[in-house]
């Protein structure tokens, strides 16, 4: 009894979280309009999110697609097929690695970094001074934070792919000995709009879950170090297991 009890408990605890985080969601696009008013701090969100990790996402953009192609030729070789290096690993990253690796690098990286940021405003009550002084701060700290999560992540996936396809090419057409004109144009010929669609559409969704849960779980936590520091835990792990499984539901829904 007390294990079915416990388990109702954190289900109730569980559906009572996801409930809340709707309802922040719903506050934070009530304020998108007047956040709009003010591009300049979504700019400079973007540029917290976005531009301060493309150091983290080029590097390991480019050691994915190195290691992506060792394994690719090392597969295709067997079936003869080493020309198709550049098609599959090109598929692969627009598709999946791509949207999900960044995502899981967007939140250890600026998810953590936004948490922190407004955890600390409420461990030192700088929300509430401006909750006493009229201001809304969904609409001066959360919402330009929730944008710039939003705008940044699909771009820094368009780049975490090119570098990745780059590592590829570096790889099997300088080291493995790859034609490089099969390399290019069997990718030019195989890849879709829609593959490149889906990446993206992956990257807005991704971006838009961590980023919410990085600013719920900021806003929300106990104004202590201690609540700051399982916030910012809280974020990560959060993060990436909802990417993987928003990942499964959005290929799901779009093959």
């Amino acid at each position: 009894m007390s294990l079915a009890r416990e388990l109702l408990n954190s289900t109730t605890q569980v559906i009572a979280k996801m409930g809340a985080v709707m309802l922040f969601l719903g506050r934070i696009l009530g304020q998108v309009p007047a956040s709009l008013a003010r591009p300049g701090l979504i700019v400079a969100q973007i540029h917290n999110a976005g531009a301060l990790s493309l150091v983290i996402i080029m590097t390991c953009g480019l050691f994915v697609g190195m290691v992506l192609g060792l394994q690719g030729y090392d597969l295709l070789q067997r079936f003869g097929s080493e020309s198709a290096l550049g098609t599959g690993t090109a598929l692969a990253l627009l598709r999946e690695l791509g949207p999900v690796v960044t995502a899981l690098l967007f939140a250890g990286r600026a998810g953590t970094a936004l948490a922190s940021e407004i955890g600390l405003m409420r461990a030192t009550d700088q929300l509430v001074a401006m909750e006493m002084m009229a201001v809304d701060s969904v609409r001066r700290v959360v919402a330009p934070r929730f944008l710039g999560g939003l705008i940044a992540m699909p771009l820094l996936t368009m780049i975490f792919v090119a570098i990745a396809i780059f590592g590829v090419q570096l790889v099997g057409v300088q080291q493995l000995g790859v034609d490089r004109g099969t390399f290019w144009s069997q990718m030019q010929g195989s890849v879709k709009m829609s593959d490149v669609t889906e990446g993206w559409i992956k990257g807005c969704v991704f971006g838009a879950a961590c980023t919410l849960v990085a600013v719920y779980e900021g806003y929300t936590a106990a104004p202590t170090a201690e609540g700051v520091g399982q916030a910012t835990t809280r974020t990560v792990v959060i993060s990436a297991v909802l990417t993987l499984a928003l990942d499964y539901i959005l290929t799901a829904l779009l093959l």
